[in-house]
């Protein structure tokens, strides 16, 4: 391993940006696919799947994977597979996306479809806990071009079994956001925040800084990809005045074709600017690129030097959603990375 691939894999750092069903990985596909196909898919059959060319492309992939999750253990596999992946790249606490929204929109709109399955997840979470050192959230994510109406759905089942469940930590909102901006979930954001749930959003990954303004009024604390921001020195102003979380993804980026190249990627531009950036993979078994991988991408590719890394991994713990004295602690074991 090389010098700065051992010195990342030791930083304490949290993953802020993981969709569960995107991270996996084509043998655990052929795994699921042997539970549930007729005839299941082999391993070339799998990483075929995984081969696209832009986000439409993606998008469909991503179908393909999260229809051969049908079962709760099938869920309880990918979260442990997930867990024990991010364990060996050193993350100490994700928060991590479930697409409540497919779920449901798969499986007949019945609330209750998702409780064992969500005990599944519990399952998995608690043993990553125990046997790994590992922290993790969960993001309930509605999709934004389903409806309104599936959205409320999910958001609302997040706010109803929060007091039970505080692994529960926030909502999301992902899917094409080309068809369906953020403004129609204004009045869903604003409930879920008295819920005292935490409010995330996808915007402008393919649509213009147009979409992170808009996600911005409507309450939203963390920004997934913000690609775009960069085109809009007002909102580059507002992010940094108010200290936006951003949750980017380069690689994610390059394979959807939204951005040419990781080099190019506005990561740099962000940093350099004080925005409050951090580094994720989105969905790693797709995207070909763990976090670990992404940190060695922006030391390679644009340059940042080991202290610079470490703010990266201080910024992915201060934009967590753990609690202060959590923070304090584990940005006390970043400083003292060497």
């Amino acid at each position: 391993m090389s010098e700065i691939r051992e010195f990342i894999r030791r930083l304490p750092k949290a993953e802020l940006h993981l969709h569960l069903e995107g991270a996996i990985l084509p043998a655990t596909l052929v795994e699921l696919s042997t539970r549930h196909d007729a005839v299941p898919l082999t391993l070339a059959d799998a990483e075929a799947l995984y081969r696209f060319t832009d986000f439409t492309g993606f998008l469909m992939a991503f179908k393909a994977v999260t229809q051969r999750l049908i079962t709760p253990e099938d869920y309880e596999l990918a979260s442990w597979r997930m867990m024990q992946r991010l364990a060996e790249q050193g993350v100490v606490h994700a928060e991590v996306y479930i697409s409540v929204g497919v779920i449901y929109h798969w499986r007949d709109h019945q609330p209750e479809s998702f409780d064992p399955i969500f005990a599944a997840l519990e399952r998995a979470r608690l043993r990553g806990e125990r046997e790994l050192g590992l922290t993790l959230y969960w993001i309930f994510d509605a999709v934004r071009h389903f409806s309104v109406e599936e959205g409320a759905q999910v958001f609302r089942k997040a706010a109803q079994m929060r007091a039970a469940h505080p692994s529960i930590i926030g909502i999301g909102l992902g899917g094409d956001e080309r068809r369906t901006g953020s403004e129609p979930y204004r009045a869903l954001y604003a409930e879920a925040r008295e819920a005292g749930l935490r409010l995330t959003n996808h915007a402008g990954e393919t649509t213009g800084p147009e979409a992170i303004w808009e996600a911005l009024t409507i309450g939203t604390e963390r920004i997934g990809h913000a690609v775009s921001a960069v085109q809009d020195e007002i909102l580059l102003r507002e992010l940094q005045t108010h200290g936006i979380a951003l949750e980017l993804n380069p690689t994610s980026n390059v394979r959807t074709g939204v951005c040419d190249r990781f080099a190019t990627h506005p990561l740099r531009a962000y940093f350099d600017r004080g925005l409050l950036v951090t580094l994720n993979s989105d969905d790693p078994a797709f995207f070909g690129s763990d976090v670990e991988n992404e940190y060695v991408l922006a030391h390679s590719e644009q340059g940042f030097t080991r202290e610079e890394l470490r703010r990266l991994a201080a910024n992915s713990i201060q934009a967590s959603f753990l609690p202060d004295s959590a923070k304090a602690a584990w940005l006390a074991r970043v400083e003292a990375t060497v």
